[in-house]
Formats: structure tokens, sequence, C-alpha cells
């Protein structure tokens, strides 16, 4: 999440209150402008889903969603800063965390999905083309994903609630809070990157993929 950083540095503060007016307002402006069309791309992107009636629980389904999300979030926090910077920077608890940490934890989500449709793409890929080999592992990998995301959702809610509600010290909230999600992060993009490594070297992956592409475009006329 973020924290503003006026709250425990205050050199910070003080350049902050040196940049012009016009300038937060514009950029307070292009962002919320930004978020507003990614929220209305995605919403189109779902019901051309429902419209042609794909298959409504898939990844590509969870990952508009969350996108959706994201940027539904993001443009109601930047829409704010028009009407009161003082309240959007003074939320309470909950609202706090909903509107500037959930959104990191809806990234770190995606990342997630992500790394299990790479690696449900190679486990199917070498089953149905190798029969030989072990069954897809999907029960124990769909497990550590969702306590990993777990881990990483709970870290952070109870990071903005001890910022909020308690007087801990907010730079060693913010340290742990900030190591926690790194670490987390730095180690799905290696999975991540390990997983397509993988797949782009394993040519039974590729045809497995074409054929979805195929079905999927096959359905799409029919």
């Amino acid at each position: 999440f973020q924290i503003h950083l006026s709250s425990f540095l205050p050199a910070a503060s003080l350049l902050l209150l040196t940049i012009p007016p016009y300038v937060k307002l514009g950029l307070t402006i292009a962002y919320t402008i930004f978020y507003s069309l990614l929220f209305a791309f995605v919403y189109a992107q779902l019901w051309l889903v429902l419209r042609y009636r794909h298959k409504r629980f898939s990844y590509q389904t969870a990952f508009l969603f969350l996108c959706l999300l994201w940027a539904a979030l993001r443009a109601l926090l930047f829409s704010f800063y028009f009407r009161d910077c003082v309240t959007a920077n003074a939320l309470g608890p909950f609202a706090f965390w909903l509107l500037y940490c959930f959104p990191v934890c809806l990234q770190f989500f995606t990342l997630s999905l992500m790394n299990l449709y790479c690696a449900q793409v190679y486990f199917k890929a070498k089953s149905k083309y190798t029969p030989h080999c072990l069954p897809s592992p999907r029960l124990p990998l769909y497990l550590v994903f969702l306590c990993v995301s777990l881990i990483f959702l709970v870290v952070n809610l109870i990071c903005a609630l001890m910022v909020k509600m308690t007087a801990a010290d907010v730079k060693t909230i913010v340290l742990v809070r900030v190591t926690v999600n790194d670490s987390l992060f730095v180690l799905c993009a290696i999975s991540l990157s390990v997983c397509l490594y993988k797949v782009a070297k394993m040519s039974l992956a590729n045809i497995y993929l074409e054929s979805k592409v195929e079905s999927a475009l096959i359905y799409n006329m029919c």
C-alpha cells in the first residue's frame, strides 16, 4: 500500500509543497481519465464474453475481472482528490486499505493467475501428447498459490490496520510490508519466467496452444 511520505519524512512533505497546484490537478485529471478508460475497455471485454457466450469461469474472465476491479478502485481514489484532498489522505482503516492497499493485492493475484495458467498449459500439453507422463499436479499448484496469495493479502491488511489504528512505528511497518511484498513478487516473477521458458522450449505446448486457438475460432464462427 501507499504510505504518504509526509507522515514520516518531513523533507518529502516540503518537496510536495513546492509542486504547483496546476501540476497536481493535471496529473489527477490524467490518471482519472486513464483509469476510467481502462475500466470502460475491460468492461466492454467482459460484456463481449457474455454476448458471444464464451466460457464465463475461465482464466480470461478472471484476468479481466481483476483488472476491472483494479481500474475501478484507482479511478475512485483519484476522483476523491477533485473534491477533498484532505479527506482522501485521512481515510478510515478499511477505506484506506481498500483504496491504497487492495489494488496492490489485485496485481499480485493477477501475477499468480498468470503463473497458474502457464503451468497448466505446460502440464496439459505434456500429459496430452505424452500420455506416459505423470498427471498434472493441478491441486497442489492451486493450493500453493492460494496460500501465497492469502499471505500477501493478510500482511497488507494487518500493516494497513496497524498504521491507522495503532501507534506503532510507521517505518518498521512499511519495512516489513515492503520486504514481504517484494519478496513474493520476485518469487512469483521468477516462477513465471521459468514456466514461460519451459513453454517456449516445449513444442508440445505450442501445439496445445495452437489447438486451443483454432477451437476458439471455430466456436466463434459457429
